[in-house]
């Protein structure tokens, strides 16, 4: 009969061991899951400074007077007093294919 008790230990322990392996794996696979998703999101989030800054940055430019004067002068070609815009055509004899029905 002694013999039996340690059979049904080992066998309850087996048991728990199980368990308590099977529950560690599982919790192991979701923090790494969650781990790479806080990495995923940190990503963004830095991404998302960078162009945070980059429009920060770009704004301060165009709000300032040399910033207002080329974008006047880009967008709107505006010019200084004195100055001439010269305008290139460039004519090419190649024709575009025409599209069929």
């Amino acid at each position: 009969m002694v013999r039996l008790r340690w059979v049904f230990t080992l066998a309850v322990l087996g048991v728990i061991l199980a368990i308590i392996g099977t529950g560690t794996v599982i919790e192991l696979r979701r923090a790494n899951r969650l781990k790479s998703m806080v990495d995923a999101r940190m990503e963004e989030l830095v991404r998302l400074s960078r162009t945070i800054q980059e429009l920060q940055t770009q704004l301060r430019y165009l709000q300032s007077p040399e910033g207002i004067a080329r974008k006047a002068r880009q967008d709107f070609n505006m010019t200084f007093p004195g100055e001439k815009i010269y305008r290139i055509e460039i004519e090419s004899g190649d024709r575009l294919p025409q599209k069929g029905p």
